[in-house]
């Protein structure tokens, strides 16, 4: 007589076992699962029945991942689903008023919790409550954050408010409840609406692109007296200017080629010849554009700005704001990348250790 071994899982198998099924071989594979997200009796569902699955055969398993994946491969568009999903996804996309009123209109906020309008919003939102609430109050808003959006807001908040507010996170533990829902509904009013602003860029990015346009003598007048009055205001700035000096430092040698065929030769060749007799920042940009072209071009270019002599202040500063407005025309359109002064000087720092 032959024994044939009985099968470790009895098909046929619900969609509500396969999918305890995939649950339990992503965590196996050490993935994250976030299932808060899910209506509270399909979590409850989903754990029982996690809870009775046992051994279960190779051959099962693959079909039931295979199965997973043909489904996943065969999904075109995901949305929200419900509609507390629609106005969470589309809040910040609104106008002011009707983004306030529908938040209001959540099934959360009617069951009197506004946490999860405070938890939802963008970095920077929850950045301007780091940096405008107490540290108590800042404590348990990070307190009620997923750990990962957390920690990037940690991470993003400067140093000395970011230790107190760790700090206050160990006097957190005896707050009321009641006082922990008064402060999320206060925080929801406050900053749960897209802020009213009256312009579309940051102070630091409209200031450099009027500093870019303006000539050295008075930009570097105005970044000295900003030194003076905001250290960090003015380092911003400065990393949002882009002159002809940045050009070795933050252009990829194989973008030049690209960049100045929007450049017509009269002007390369004045901005060539100027910086050559510059200073060492605007060499060393010359000399950078000079080796990622042609060879003969390069030497031709050499000749011809040898043979220009002097160059006006005024005429070089216009051929190199003319080199410097097609790379950040470029960059604008996505066509290049410019290399972020601080990713470089964090390379310079690992290289040289």
């Amino acid at each position: 007589m032959e024994l044939h071994a009985a099968p470790l899982s009895d098909p046929p198998l619900s969609r509500r076992r396969k999918a305890a099924m995939i649950i339990q071989m992503l965590l196996e594979d050490g993935n994250t699962i976030s299932l808060g997200q899910l209506p509270e009796q399909l979590q409850l569902k989903l754990t029982d029945e996690l809870g009775t699955l046992r051994l279960v055969d190779k051959a099962t398993v693959s079909a039931v991942a295979e199965e997973f994946t043909t489904e996943l491969e065969a999904i075109g568009l995901t949305a929200p689903g419900t509609r507390d999903g629609a106005i969470t996804t589309l809040a910040d996309h609104l106008s002011p008023d009707i983004a306030k009123n529908l938040r209001s209109q959540l099934e959360s906020v009617r069951n009197g919790d506004h946490w999860p309008i405070v938890t939802e919003l963008g970095i920077e939102r929850i950045l301007a409550i780091m940096l405008a609430e107490s540290t108590a109050i800042c404590a348990i808003t990070l307190s009620k954050l997923p750990v990962v959006k957390a920690a990037e807001v940690l991470s993003r908040t400067p140093g000395e408010r970011a230790r107190r507010i760790t700090y206050a996170m160990s006097q957190t533990e005896s707050i009321p409840p009641d006082a922990v829902r008064r402060i999320g509904s206060a925080l929801a009013q406050e900053y749960g609406h897209p802020a009213n602003v009256a312009f579309e860029k940051a102070p630091v990015q409209r200031l450099g692109a009027i500093l870019n346009s303006t000539v050295t003598d008075t930009r570097e007048d105005v970044l000295a007296g900003l030194n003076q009055e905001d250290v960090d205001f003015a380092t911003n700035v400065r990393k949002a200017i882009f002159t002809f000096k940045d050009i070795a430092p933050r252009v990829k040698p194989t973008d030049i080629p690209n960049t100045i065929r929007n450049v017509d030769n009269d002007t390369l060749l004045t901005a060539i010849a100027a910086a050559l007799k510059g200073d060492d920042a605007l060499v060393a940009s010359a000399e950078f554009i000079l080796s990622s072209v042609s060879q003969r071009m390069a030497t031709q270019l050499r000749e011809d700005a040898e043979e220009r002599g002097h160059v006006k202040k005024a005429d070089a500063e216009k051929a190199m704001a003319a080199i410097t407005t097609a790379i950040r025309e470029m960059a604008d359109a996505g066509v290049i990348t410019l290399i972020d002064p601080d990713e470089a000087d964090e390379e310079d720092d690992t290289n040289s250790e």
